[in-house]
């Protein structure tokens, strides 16, 4: 019991490091992930949206595109869209939180 005791009272005399303010890491060192994530986001939204283009043209020219298929290409590249619109709105009220914020 004594030796914990010396051990934990040891290690608390230890300097604490200072705390340091966050650093600016130009482009390239970090937040790839992200950049790559809204990318891909970018590109399905723009995928759904492309495929519900060519549906609509393919049966205003009478090839052989059902209208339901139309209807369910058109309502998932609307809600791709809004989905997406609602993320962008999320992540610009965090940015705007977080430049509120009192350092």
């Amino acid at each position: 019991m004594a030796n914990l005791l010396q051990q934990v009272l040891g290690q608390a005399s230890l300097p604490i490091d200072p705390i340091r303010s966050p650093t600016f890491q130009p482009e390239g060192k970090g937040g790839g992930e992200f950049k790559a994530a809204l990318a891909e986001a970018i590109g399905r939204v723009e995928e759904a949206r492309t495929t519900s283009v060519d549906s609509v043209n393919r049966f205003l020219a009478g090839e052989n595109e059902e209208i339901h298929n139309v209807v369910l290409n058109t309502q998932r590249a609307e809600l791709a869209f809004e989905a997406f619109l609602q993320v962008r709105n999320k992540v610009v009220n965090a940015y705007q939180e977080i430049m509120r914020m009192q350092m």
